[in-house]
């Protein structure tokens, strides 16, 4: 049910809990907040499966904890994300001495937990208990240096709500940027989403200087390590956690054009991304492509939440804690 992250504890540690419905976006969110709170305050995290816990409605409304695995530290910040975690949440809020964290717009009254990270598109007021973030966290760290070597990047996604979906339109963008880029080499990687027979097509042009990789033959750090190696990204904009980790990279990222539906607030989402220079629209490859950047601050949501919480008293801060504060936000 819960397992600690490898790391040595002591009585002084702070102890965060991260509950998960197992669902690979949540705890990827989960993730990349824990481990910045990890390199700012030397935490210890522990990931809770809530998914294995049947949490009555009585226990949630009260703030009556259910028994939990004894070998679990008692924590000072809990934190959930995903709907599958929120009854196990508000059943530990009342815990002696801990604060309670949800990522993502809840269902519940935001007064019934210690603070909120929700994305701006989900169009929630900003307050001293709710941080607004830019799209969602995730647990890429930013570059310090992007790679002079020609190698670009595709992520692929699939059908979504968001977006009219269409692989003719996708394959002929793909196409036209492997056709005007000919020194270049390029990985395409698709995603469980991607149609079959878009997959079959993408093969069909693997060679030489184009690799086509699927989702079963990726690793847990695979995106970061391809992201490190690429100067150019391309993202179908269907996913708003691609774009993001993407965009966190600092690698110049553009964005393959589908049809935009009206009222996504995911499309919002996105749109704010274009709008601040994050991400780049398709009709502007040749700036990504050659590397320029129209933004100067970094997209760095975790670190930036990692902080807010620490600011917000929601973990307790140490003298090596401040010490790590002030050395500035890269790792």
């Amino acid at each position: 049910m819960a397992k600690p992250e490898p790391r040595t504890q002591d009585a002084s540690t702070p102890v965060v809990w991260l509950l998960t419905d197992s669902k690979p976006g949540h705890r990827n969110q989960l993730k990349g907040l824990g481990n910045r709170l990890r390199v700012l305050t030397g935490a210890s995290t522990y990931w809770v499966d809530a998914s294995t816990m049947k949490i009555p409605l009585w226990r949630a409304l009260l703030g009556a904890p259910p028994r939990m695995e004894a070998s679990l530290p008692r924590p000072d910040l809990v934190i959930a994300a995903g709907s599958g975690t929120h009854r196990l949440l508000l059943a530990l809020r009342k815990i002696r001495g801990a604060r309670t964290l949800v990522i993502m717009k809840p269902a519940f009254p935001l007064s019934l937990v210690s603070g909120a990270l929700i994305p701006a598109h989900d169009r929630v007021q900003a307050s001293q208990r709710v941080l607004l973030t830019e799209g969602v966290l995730n647990t890429i760290t930013p570059l310090a240096r992007i790679t002079e070597k020609r190698e670009a990047l595709l992520l692929i996604g699939g059908p979504s709500p968001h977006y009219d979906w269409d692989d003719d339109v996708v394959l002929g963008q793909v196409s036209h940027l492997i056709g005007h880029y000919p020194d270049w080499r390029w990985t395409i990687s698709t995603s469980r989403r991607t149609p079959e027979p878009l997959q079959e097509r993408l093969e069909e042009m693997a060679g030489l200087r184009i690799t086509v990789v699927h989702p079963g033959q990726t690793h847990e750090d695979w995106l970061s390590h391809q992201l490190s190696a690429s100067r150019a990204v391309w993202v179908t904009p269907d996913s708003m956690s691609m774009v993001c980790e993407a965009a966190t990279s600092g690698v110049p990222t553009g964005l393959f054009e589908l049809p935009a539906r009206t009222g996504s607030r995911v499309v919002d989402g996105v749109e704010r991304l274009v709008r601040d220079g994050y991400v780049a629209k398709w009709t502007d490859h040749a700036s990504v492509m050659a590397g320029r950047t129209d933004h100067e601050k970094t997209l760095w949501e975790a670190n930036r939440a990692a902080r807010w919480v620490l600011e917000r008293g929601l973990l307790p801060k140490s003298e090596k804690t401040n010490q790590r504060l002030h050395k500035g936000t890269k790792p």
